[in-house]
């Protein structure tokens, strides 16, 4: 098998979404000595986009601005209590994830959602992600959420790797997708599926 980056575009992209049936046993990781948690304050978008574009969920600053838009500009009032970051001792922010609901009312109020997580490209292999994840998650069930749900895709298959650890499973449908996941991952969550072969795992080359 090839080795992938854990932000790989020769991965053939598809939508994914995972399911946690309930927010019990949280496991509890403690960040690294000279990390620390903090909230969102006004003025922390760029520094929200820049977490984000080092993770390669951005290729520009505009790209980010527009996320921001779409995603937080009606709810900012709310992400001072549920959008966290990482800051190392200097106090930079490396780190991101949010505990995010349903502005719109669509989706029951019981469900939450992880959001947008990301470290810093520097900062990744030391041991953030999981501090992270399971703080979001610990959030959520402050916030009074029952279940939680997330949006990722394929080409960030080890970050999916680590939410299936945490508990979330593949909702249904994009059997393809979990096949590549299986194929890439191995993990106990994707048993029912036969991994993908390399030719069905890799996207098709732009002409």
């Amino acid at each position: 098998m090839m080795q992938f980056d854990n932000h790989d575009s020769r991965i053939r992209y598809i939508d994914l979404f995972f399911e946690r049936d309930d927010l019990e046993n949280i496991p509890d990781f403690p960040l690294p000595v000279g990390y620390r948690f903090a909230f969102y304050q006004p003025g922390d978008r760029d520094a929200w986009i820049a977490i984000e574009k080092s993770a390669k969920e951005f290729d520009s600053f505009d790209e980010g601005v527009k996320a921001w838009t779409d995603y937080y500009v009606h709810a900012e009032d709310g992400l001072t209590e549920r959008m966290l970051f990482v800051e190392n001792e200097q106090g930079e922010k490396v780190a991101t994830a949010t505990a995010y609901y349903d502005p719109s009312g669509d989706l029951p109020p019981e469900l939450a959602q992880l959001h947008w997580v990301a470290v810093r490209r520097e900062d990744q292999g030391r041991k953030l992600a999981r501090p992270l994840i399971a703080k979001a998650l610990q959030l959520m069930k402050q916030h009074g959420h029952t279940r939680a749900i997330l949006h990722t895709q394929t080409t960030t298959w080890l970050a999916c790797k680590l939410y299936m650890d945490f508990g979330f499973h593949p909702a249904k449908g994009k059997e393809e997708g979990w096949r590549i996941l299986r194929a890439l991952t191995d993990h106990p969550a994707l048993a029912a599926y036969e991994p993908a072969t390399l030719e069905e795992i890799l996207a098709e080359e732009k002409a």
